[in-house]
């Protein structure tokens, strides 16, 4: 009985020992690397991303990349020492995958917060942001501004994208309107088009997307509401969920170039309309004259 009680003794101390137990606590050990050990030990920026104007631009026939996002980014590896290699094209579905499977550290055409994206990465601080406002065929007289009763009623008609961002304003602001559709691999221009040719009333797009539109279409739509954006999204970076070691340096990194001015000439060189794309506020307020 007194050998059995050895041996138990002895079987405990080694359970505790490979476990890592003390006073009752398991600790946990992780063998993992963090993405900032990685891109340091690389000694690069492997980058994803989702071809789509004005953040990321591709030249089909010289692969060349461009955009804010793209312009940017180079830049921060610059001042780094981290050159940045765009590795693969992935799409809104599969982004956030390639993230998880480490088959790039971040996505490099900047992309909009919102909670699905924030359970499973993390965000640098914003470039720029877009607003989205209302849009509707020129010359409307049926709808007066964009907190009308008359959207939110079966008498309106609203143009949607399966899964992109005005089906989900027009679900959550006018659950009442009728929705006409259209797949979810259409480009978002089409919805412009489908309130243009009267097949809808209004939809919901982003200024820059909307500036392209009426420079093909000019005259066609106009917007409901000037002073009434519907949604204003900050356009981010993206990231494996828990580097702030990471996300601290590309923070540090990105306020030099605000600060400096040079991201105000990136986005000038790409805005395709005055005012479409909203700058980042400086964090400080210049003294008054005569102080």
């Amino acid at each position: 009985m007194k050998t059995a009680a050895i041996v138990f003794a002895a079987l405990i101390v080694i359970a505790l020992s490979l476990t890592g137990c003390a006073n009752g606590t398991v600790r946990q050990t992780s063998t993992s690397t963090s993405l900032y050990e990685r891109v340091m030990k690389q000694g690069k920026i492997r980058c994803g991303y989702v071809v789509n104007f004005p953040g990321c631009i591709k030249d089909p026939n010289t692969g060349k990349m461009s955009g804010v996002g793209v312009d940017t980014l180079e830049m921060l590896g610059k001042n780094l020492g981290l050159p940045v290699e765009w590795t693969e094209e992935v799409g809104w579905g599969s982004m956030l995958e390639g993230l998880q499977n480490n088959r790039y550290d971040i996505v490099g055409s900047p992309v909009w917060t919102n909670s699905n994206r924030a359970r499973l990465a993390d965000f640098s601080k914003p470039l720029y942001f877009s607003p989205i406002y209302a849009w509707v065929k020129a010359g409307n007289k049926k709808l007066t501004s964009v907190t009308s009763a008359t959207i939110d009623s079966d008498k309106c008609s609203i143009a949607t994208i399966d899964g992109e961002t005005a089906e989900i304003i027009a679900k959550e602001d006018f659950p009442n309107a009728k929705k006409v559709s259209l797949p979810q691999m259409s480009d978002p221009s089409q919805n412009l088009l489908t309130v243009s040719s009267g097949k809808a009333d209004l939809t919901f797009a982003e200024s820059a997307v909307a500036a392209g539109f009426l420079k093909t279409n000019p005259g066609s739509v106009q917007i409901l509401s000037p002073d009434h954006p519907v949604r204003v999204f900050p356009n981010c970076w993206m990231f494996r969920r828990g580097e702030m070691e990471f996300k601290d340096m590309l923070d540090a990194a990105l306020d030099q170039v605000v600060n400096s001015g040079a991201e105000d000439k990136i986005l000038r060189k790409y805005e395709p309309a005055p005012n479409t794309l909203y700058r980042v506020a400086l964090p400080y307020q210049l003294p008054a004259k005569g102080k």
